[in-house]
Parts: structure tokens; sequence; C-alpha cells
């Protein structure tokens, strides 16, 4: 028997589930009118697709932060999908949005903790499946992270697909906010793998001399040498490749360390984070 199905119920369930009018009206009808059983097919479509759909490379979306009033703590969100087109859509943005605010607001530490949390009358990673099944893509949180310090400056790039967090200290009667920006773009283009030597990987470290050693005896050079060539490259490695002994990408005629000095002697960089997309 049909069951007819007016267009204020199709436009009820529309505003209840976000899912397009064809949809929603296949579904009232597939459910013989009953409402809440419309839902549970809609959302059973988002999984459907969300399962098809989940080999599917999402190099497109946003990158958000979120900043205490105080600055002293701010966490970044990479939120992706497979388009661009998708990227600039409302829904898709207002999500991340929510996801970000839930997240920080409850101290979460980690993707999987997002995912089982809470979000209006369902969870985050059931509503994620529900955008899915209206817009047809791929859909992820793709990386969460928090920084605490003195004084957190953040930084997105154009285009909202890479972030950054700049955390700064001993930032008292100093302009670390322009500081901070600089060295957040510095970031964002140079990608140091570290804040020094220091923080290097020794793995890293051991590979580079391995990379060094055998670049030498290819050229030729004596083997009772080719350790002191591998160490003078992985010096060079430093310089190109740890944040405060890389060049300057707006002044190259001094180093991030001493950029940082032209404001005060004392101001530094503790930590930072990179978050990108593509």
């Amino acid at each position: 028997m049909s069951v007819n199905i007016s267009a204020k119920e199709v436009n009820e369930l529309r505003q209840k589930t976000g899912s397009g009018m064809m949809d929603c009206k296949k579904a009232l009808v597939e459910a013989g009118g009953d409402f809440d059983n419309a839902i549970d097919i809609l959302r059973k479509k988002g999984q459907k697709v969300s399962a098809a759909r989940s080999n599917r490379e999402t190099s497109e979306g946003v990158v958000i932060y979120k900043l205490t009033p105080n600055k002293d703590k701010a966490s970044i969100l990479s939120f992706t999908c497979e388009t661009d087109f998708v990227a600039k859509n409302n829904d898709f943005q207002e999500l991340a949005s929510n996801i970000l605010d839930i997240a920080f607001e409850n101290n979460l530490s980690n993707v999987e903790e997002i995912l089982s949390s809470s979000l209006g009358s369902s969870t985050v990673e059931q509503e994620i499946v529900n955008l899915v099944g209206k817009i047809g893509e791929k859909i992820e949180i793709r990386e969460y992270q928090t920084l605490e310090g003195e004084k957190i400056v953040p930084y997105i790039h154009a285009g909202n697909k890479l972030g950054v967090l700049v955390s700064l200290v001993n930032t008292t009667s100093v302009d670390y906010v322009a500081a901070g920006k600089d060295i957040a773009m510095q970031i964002a283009a140079m990608n140091p793998i570290a804040l020094n030597k220091d923080g290097v990987d020794q793995s890293i470290i051991e590979k580079e001399i391995e990379i060094g050693k055998e670049q030498a005896l290819k050229e030729g050079k004596p083997e009772n040498i080719v350790e002191k060539i591998a160490q003078g490259k992985l010096q060079k490695f430093f310089k190109d490749n740890t944040l405060l002994s890389q060049t300057f990408v707006k002044d190259n005629s001094m180093t991030i360390e001493s950029y940082l000095g032209t404001f005060s002697s004392d101001l530094s960089v503790e930590k930072f984070l990179r978050v990108s997309i593509g």
C-alpha cells in the first residue's frame, strides 16, 4: 500500500537530519511514514556510503584551532574530505567547528576520545557518518593536538589546509605576538623537524650519517675522512631542518634564534606543532 508523504513531513525530516529532500522523501516512503524509522534509514545510508568510501583519499579539508583567552593553551584540528568543494561546504565547516569545541572544552587528548563523545543527541562519530551519507564523500578527523605553554601564538596559512601553534617563553614586556606569527610562518614554510639538534630523533641522525658516508664514498673520498665528511653534512642537515638554526625566510642575514634576539635576549620558542592536509 502506497503511503502519502507530505512536503511538510519531508521538510521536518530534512531539518532534523540535514539530508537532501529526495533522500528524506525516499526514507519516509520506505519507512511507511514512520519518522524515527526514516531517521534510522538515513543513518544506515550514511554508514553504507562511509563503508563504501573507506579506502578513498581525503586530501582536502580544513585546519582550525581554538585558543584560551589568556593564550596559554591551544588545540588544533584537521578535518578532512575528498574534494575542495566539500571543504567549503557550510555543514562540513560547522561540524568541524563543533567537534573542535567539544574536544577543547572537555580536554580530550586524541581522535578516539573525540569520536566517542556526545554531540547533540548522538555522538561525534555518528554525526560524521550522517554527514557522509548526506554529502557522499569520505570525511574524517585526521589529527587533533594540544599545546600548552606560557603564551601560544596560532597561525593558519591561506587556504586553511595548514596550521601552526608556537609556544613562547619569557614573553613579558615583549611583542611576542609579532614574533610568534613570524616564527609560525617560518614553520609553515620550512617545516622544521625539531626545535634544535637535541630534539632530532637518534634514528634520523644515524640515517643522515649513513647517507653522508655513502655519498662521500661514491664521490671517491678517502675512507679515513669519510666519517668527518658525514659529520659535516650532519651539521648542515641540523642547520636546514631545526627551527632555531634555520635561516629566517624574511631576512636571510639571520637565523631564527638571532631573530628572536631582536625582541629580547630571553624570548625563546619552547615547542611548536605543525598540522597540514595533503
